[in-house]
């Protein structure tokens, strides 16, 4: 989340006269986030979360926003669209696409404990066997031919032995591909700040708009590299296994799945890695733009492939 194009009181109350969720109390700019313009918008009739898309399209924008309300109907904890009067979910403001969304409760974490993990990997878990009823389909967009482009593109601005790495790991897992694995519909960002916690219960999963079908396996890899992760950049043994046996007492992995469980993690810490890099080094215009850190995720890659056999159940 974060903003990128500039929505004001008048804008807003404008564009709500075609919606049926009373008058604007509040309007709040959300700083977070690299991807959308985000505004936390309080009604006479509650709390909602407004996005402007800054990157998709409106023909693309359907897949997310039907899979949110497909979810939400499954009873999975996500944000779920508003329709206007003419009965859609998508509409336009300021010149973007553009939707509000019911605001969840709860709110993200920094520290994760066992429970947690647990907590997350169980309602992973349900939203993948959830997913399976979606007939809409969407590749993922950062997939094998968008780590070779992207990696290419970034690559100049690395030391030599960083791009020495990237090229390989690009190469390997264009090699070693999941594609054999149990697919489905994956969130593919479920990191901690896409997650309400209320307590030790996920009060909501947010920012679905990397969604699209992979392999699940892979889904579950990005979500343990970032809620199981020590400040060592290495899995912690406790968080990883609490998490994995949750998700799999919902949905059992395969012994392929398992058999594959390195190449996922690795893969997973890839993607950001290059992604994070992309933004770091050809960053778009933005109002309030909170870029991160790529060397996190390279350290992650590093010891997934240094280290002993990944933790698994």
């Amino acid at each position: 989340m974060a903003v990128f194009t500039r929505v004001t009181e008048a804008d807003i109350t404008a564009w709500l006269d075609n919606y049926s969720l009373g008058t604007l109390l509040e309007l709040q700019g959300i700083p977070a986030g690299i991807e959308n313009t985000n505004y936390f918008v309080t009604t006479s009739n509650g709390r909602f979360v407004l996005t402007l898309f800054e990157k998709l399209t409106s023909d693309e924008l359907p897949f997310y926003l039907n899979l949110m309300a497909h979810l939400a109907r499954h009873g999975i904890p996500c944000p779920c669209p508003v329709a206007d009067k003419n009965n859609f979910f998508l509409s336009t403001l300021n010149g973007k696409p553009a939707c509000i969304v019911s605001r969840l409760s709860g709110k993200s974490i920094t520290q994760t404990a066992p429970a947690h993990c647990a907590a997350v990997g169980a309602m992973l878990g349900q939203l993948h066997s959830a997913g399976l009823s979606f007939s809409d389909v969407m590749l993922n967009p950062r997939g094998t031919t968008w780590r070779a482009s992207a990696a290419q593109q970034v690559s100049g601005f690395l030391v030599p032995h960083d791009a020495a790495l990237l090229d390989s790991e690009v190469a390997y897992h264009a090699q070693h591909a999941l594609s054999d694995l149990p697919r489905g519909v994956v969130h593919a960002d479920l990191f901690r700040d896409n997650v309400l916690m209320d307590g030790e219960r996920v009060g909501g999963l947010i920012d679905f708009y990397f969604a699209c079908n992979d392999s699940l396996l892979y889904d579950v890899a990005i979500t343990v590299n970032d809620w199981c992760m020590t400040s060592e950049s290495k899995l912690d043994e406790v968080r990883t296994r609490a998490f994995l046996r949750a998700y799999n007492a919902v949905r059992p992995f395969t012994e392929q799945e398992a058999a594959s469980w390195p190449i996922a993690l690795r893969v997973a810490a890839l993607r950001f890695w290059i992604s994070r890099l992309f933004d770091l080094h050809l960053p778009r215009d933005g109002e309030i733009v909170n870029a991160h850190n790529p060397e996190h995720f390279k350290h992650i890659l590093q010891n997934h492939i240094a280290g002993p056999q990944p933790v698994w159940l």
